[in-house]
Parts: C-alpha cells; structure tokens; sequence
C-alpha cells in the first residue's frame, strides 16, 4: 500500500476506533508524517519496502541527531512508528511486522512535582474575592484542586455537569466518563461563581452551556487557565514551578499521604492503568523518607 494512505488508514483507526484524544492524534500525525517524508526520501514509496534494516536506520539517525532529542521525545517516536507498522500487520496490509523485535528505549522515571498542603491553599486564597474574575478563577482552581481534574477536563465542563449533587462527571481521555466527589470548599467556590458572576459573564457573549466563561462571555480555553493558575502562583509568591497539571499532581500526591488506597486513586484520576498511578506512591515515599530523616534521632 501507498506509504500516504496506509498513514490516513492508521489516523482514521486511532481517531474513530479507538478515539484518542486531538492532542495524541496530532502527535501521532507529527512523528508518523516525519517518518513518512524520511521513507520517500530514501525512495520508498510503499509499505512493502520498509523492512527492519530501514526502521533501525530511521530510529538510529533520529537518536544521533544534534542535539539528541530527549529520551522521552524518542521513546514517543518509537511507539508511534511501532503502533502504525502493528496495525499494518493486523488488517493484513503487510505479512509482516518490522518493528516486532523493537525494544522501546528506556526513559528516566519523571516524579510529579507536587505542592505543599500549605503552598496550595496559599494558590486557592490569591484570587481578589471582591473581583468577579478573581471568584472565577477561585472555582477554577478550588475545582480542579478538589476533582484532580486535567485542565483540559475543566474548562469542557458544562453547567449541567454539576447536577448530580456533590458528584461531578469528566469527560476524560478518549472521551471517558468518570464520577468525582466534590469537597464542599469547591462546590462553595462553585455556586458562588454560578451565582455571583456566570450570569453576567453570560451575558456578554453568545449563549454557551459551558462552566467556565471567559471576560467576554466566550468558553475559557486552555491557554487562559493555565494563565489564571500562572498568575495566583506569582501573587502567592511560590517559587517552585506550577504547570496546568500541577494541582492534579498535588490532588493524588495529597490523597496517597492521606491514607487512599491507589486504586482509589486511580478510579479518580481516570487512568486506565493502577500502574500509571503508582508513581504518585513514589511521591509520598520520599516525603517519608524525608520526615524520617529529620525525626528519628539514629536515622543520620
């Protein structure tokens, strides 16, 4: 098969079959498209000319490129030019797997950078309670504090989400539905926003069931809430880097020294795998290890 349609094949099958997110189709797209464009360089214009010899050779120029990619950029690239020659061989487009015997490299364990109890009440007071923006951005972030929520999930959020009482439906990865608890500081922030400052937001815009409204009355995007959580970190005054993902580290990290189970956890974070979650037990050992350090008094 043609090396571009066996490619628009694979997207179609990782877009409706097994419904990845936007974000892991376009990096897919981005690491197969490269790997497209290096195959018709070499003049292979077919599936049935990549052969093992080649996959190697594409892998080892992408490894010795300067400057080196990161390990984490390379193992991606890996998977994806894995899974695009596995689904090759399992609609019978090619006899054979050329990436069968492919050992993935290994990355460095990355552990969440997870806040203080103290440095996360600090970042849910910095927004001006007398500020309808500021009342927003304290749902947000009591919100995503509150459910471990990707920002992604948050800002999708619609009204009708909140009607199940002190429960709240995300929308996960591949479209994934799962139930959270909502602590009663969130739901709190919640209704104020809902009653405070929506309807006037709502106001200014086109009408929308989305939560979370921008000053304009448009859907809050992405982009603005990862500025909304920027900003009460810099007035907070904490030092340590806050990304979008940083209080859903902070939620399981808190969660797992508290006491929950892991598989707990794992439900309430949505990952299909209890292993995926686990690197937050890592978290909580260190903290042990630390407390331990400076408290036994033959530890050192």
């Amino acid at each position: 098969m043609q090396l571009d349609r066996a490619l628009n094949a694979y997207l179609r099958h990782i877009t409706i079959e097994r419904g990845l997110s936007e974000h892991s189709i376009a990096a897919y797209r981005r690491d197969l498209s490269a790997y497209v464009d290096w195959l018709h360089e070499r003049g292979i214009d077919a599936t049935e000319g990549i052969t093992q010899a080649v996959v190697a050779e594409f892998i080892g120029e992408r490894s010795a490129a300067d400057p080196p990619p990161a390990a984490t950029s390379l193992a991606r690239l890996q998977s994806s030019v894995r899974g695009w020659h596995r689904f090759l061989a399992r609609e019978g487009i090619e006899e054979d797997d050329p990436t069968g015997r492919m050992r993935p490299p290994k990355t460095p364990q990355r552990l969440p950078k997870a806040l203080t109890i103290d440095q996360v009440e600090r970042l849910l007071a910095a927004p001006s309670p007398e500020d309808p923006i500021g009342i927003r951005d304290r749902a947000l972030l009591e919100l995503l504090y509150a459910t471990g929520a990707r920002v992604s999930e948050a800002v999708s959020l619609d009204v009708d989400d909140l009607s199940y009482g002190d429960v709240l439906r995300l929308r996960g990865k591949g479209d994934k539905e799962r139930i959270v608890p909502v602590g009663s500081y969130a739901r709190a922030a919640v209704d104020a926003y809902l009653t405070r400052v929506r309807p006037g937001l709502a106001a200014k815009g086109r009408a929308s069931a989305r939560l979370f409204l921008g000053a304009r009355g448009a859907p809050l995007s992405r982009q603005s809430a990862w500025l909304i959580i920027r900003a009460a970190a810099e007035k907070a005054q904490i030092t340590a880097e806050v990304s979008p993902h940083t209080l859903r580290h902070s939620f399981a990290t808190h969660l797992l020294q508290g006491g929950a189970d892991v598989r707990v956890v794992q439900e309430l974070l949505g990952h299909a795998s209890v292993a995926t979650t686990q690197i937050y037990t890592h978290v909580s050992v260190d903290t042990l290890r630390d407390v331990y350090a400076t408290s036994h008094p033959r530890a050192t």
